[in-house]
């Protein structure tokens, strides 16, 4: 065990099955709000925003349409490329912070909306940022059972109903997305590698009303406590601290060097985390594929916007990948995957 926060105990990985990426999809929303609509509004200019976030656009969901709306998509792109149709899912994980609503669940809409007869629907909340890594971690471990040989992971969120219209702390960050893939079983040798997780109890990220301690009320309502609040500069030391330390305990579990791995795809939050992190571990950015200045920060569908546009551009096997997260709580973790081309997948360049 370390000191700062709770740790896994070291492993490689005790799972008696090779678990990879079989095929993955990606939606982003059509709208795409620039910097410079949002210095119109916003005491904030465009050379403040690419400065500190590295971000230049995002994408935002029209009005009436909600999470569930962009995993569909999503998911039917990654089941394409897979080449399985949705009743050969044995379960379906999504993971979000940003909810269809409250009640149902946004699994079993997505489940519905799919036509996905025997799969079990879950949900995975308020993991934020860091819910893609447990997702796949949980796909996983479901994928032991004999029951089960195809889950599909979705992680989505839609950060434009999440952020204050008024507050440039946090309405430039964030942007909508939704990413899917299909894990199921590859040779031995290939998948998952390791991993590493950890966590520290931590209120500088949060969404202060709307649970049961301070429920909804006229009040939480206009105060904004409804809206995500974010810490920048505590946001800022989690990331650097724990993002380059648990890459490195992973690759270590793995028995790998940090010049082994082909890509390391990372939460996109911010391009100098990313930038920081990649230094911290010796390694070029052009190891580390981003999306964030195009998409900004999509949370939980975050790591699946860099995911499948490595798997599209370099499919091949043999490639070694990192992916790391970190979101609100504080919760954090990275796995390492060996991939495995499917054969007659979709190859490089091949047309939608």
């Amino acid at each position: 065990m370390t000191k700062a926060g709770n740790r896994t105990t070291p492993h490689r990985t005790g799972l008696r099955r090779s678990v990879g990426f079989l095929g993955s999809g990606l939606y982003v929303p059509d709208r795409v709000v620039t910097n410079a609509e949002l210095a119109r509004t916003l005491d904030t200019s465009d050379e403040w925003i690419t400065a500190r976030t590295g971000i230049r656009e995002r994408r935002f969901l029209d009005d009436g349409l909600a999470t569930s709306d962009m995993c569909l998509p999503a998911a039917r792109e990654a089941l394409r490329r897979t080449g399985i149709e949705a009743e050969d899912l044995d379960a379906i994980i999504v993971t979000t912070s940003t909810p269809d609503q409250p009640l149902p669940s946004t699994a079993v809409t997505v489940k519905d909306g799919l036509g996905a007869r025997r799969a079990i629907p879950l949900d995975i909340a308020q993991t934020a940022c860091a819910g893609g890594i447990y997702a796949l971690l949980v796909a996983a471990h479901l994928l032991q059972g004999e029951m089960f040989e195809r889950v599909l992971v979705i992680g989505a969120d839609t950060g434009s109903r999440a952020t204050d219209p008024t507050d440039r702390g946090t309405r430039v960050f964030f942007g909508d997305a939704a990413g899917a893939v299909v894990l199921g079983p590859v040779p031995a040798g290939f998948g998952v590698q390791s991993w590493d997780f950890g966590d520290e109890l931590c209120f500088d990220v949060a969404i202060p009303a709307g649970g049961s301690r301070r429920p909804t009320t006229p009040e939480t309502a206009e105060a904004g406590d409804h809206f995500v609040r974010m810490n920048g500069p505590s946001a800022w030391k989690y990331a650097t601290e724990y993002l380059p330390a648990s890459i490195q305990q992973t690759l270590d579990r793995a028995g790998l060097a940090v010049g082994d791995v082909d890509h390391f795809l990372l939460h996109q939050a911010n391009l100098n985390i990313i930038t920081h992190a990649m230094d911290s571990l010796g390694v070029s950015m052009d190891r580390a594929p981003t999306t964030v200045e195009r998409f900004g920060n999509t949370a939980a569908a975050s790591l699946f916007t860099v995911l499948h546009e490595t798997l599209l551009a370099e499919p091949e096997t043999g490639r070694l990948l990192v992916l790391a997260g970190i979101g609100a709580g504080v919760l954090w973790g990275s796995i390492c995957f060996r991939h495995y081309a499917i054969p007659g997948g979709l190859l490089k360049g091949e047309a939608e």
